[in-house]
């Protein structure tokens, strides 16, 4: 059930949710449950820690979080174990993880003593970070044997719907991902537009790159909830941002 071919797979840091939802995904395998239901739940959850946030309950806020991170896992999971491959959860999926990443920090800055300048930038930082690793974990994922159809490299064209979705729904949700996401993309693919020719990238470095992913910053969101460290959490994503310059420059000096 793997992304990846063997010899490309690495040590996500951001993928701790995936033996709960390869486990959530087979106990939905002969039920009439679907991954969109589960990407819907996973939205939910979000939703739960959002509210936890906002009336103060931050053990409750990082369990719903972390919850969240497996549950996320579980769709993609269910999708492959039913052979339905989804452009319509794919980008549903992208598009709720935009939404609860918004609201999580808008939420922090609500309660917190943090700026609404400082809580968007670190919005804005968080949403970079998660490209750069989208970025080349989806060349990765391309390139490897067996990889998977629905993510691409470069998203300018609205794919045709596969079997059980409909072209409409495709459309509308491309429409919305390339808005929300589009600007991100391009920063990213400014910064390093020679990526997808490397021919693939070491698991050293996919293992860096995950600190990054969004199953890390989710972790590190509720760690600092649980912490007392609110109101540092929008400055930390802020700074944290600097390591984009550096994992891009280790790609550009020693991976060709």
């Amino acid at each position: 059930m793997s992304k990846l071919n063997a010899s490309d797979k690495f040590l996500d840091l951001s993928d701790y949710g995936r033996s709960f939802g390869r486990f959530f995904a087979l106990q939905l395998k002969e039920t009439r449950f679907t991954p969109i239901h589960v990407t819907l739940l996973f939205g939910i959850s979000g939703l739960i820690a959002i509210y936890c946030i906002l009336n103060e309950h931050y053990f409750a806020a990082a369990f719903f979080i972390i919850l969240k991170s497996g549950i996320d896992a579980a769709d993609g999971e269910l999708a492959r174990l039913k052979n339905t491959p989804s452009y319509v959860g794919r980008y549903l999926d992208s598009v709720f993880d935009f939404i609860l990443n918004f609201l999580f920090l808008m939420a922090i800055c609500y309660i917190s003593k943090t700026p609404i300048g400082s809580a968007f930038l670190a919005f804005i930082s968080i949403q970079l970070q998660g490209t750069l690793y989208n970025y080349y974990y989806v060349i990765l994922r391309n390139k490897s044997v067996g990889g998977d159809s629905t993510s691409k490299i470069f998203e300018y064209k609205t794919p045709k719907a596969l079997p059980g979705e409909t072209q409409r729904a495709v459309n509308i949700l491309f429409g919305i991902y390339t808005i929300v996401y589009g600007i991100f993309d391009k920063i990213i693919h400014f910064l390093d537009p020679e990526a997808y020719k490397v021919k693939t990238f070491p698991n050293w470095f996919m293992t860096l790159l995950s600190l990054y992913g969004l199953g890390f910053q989710l972790l590190i969101i509720a760690l600092m909830l649980l912490f007392g460290g609110i109101d540092f959490i929008a400055p930390f994503f802020i700074i944290y941002s600097l390591l984009i310059f550096v994992l891009i420059g280790i790609r550009k000096a020693l991976i060709k």
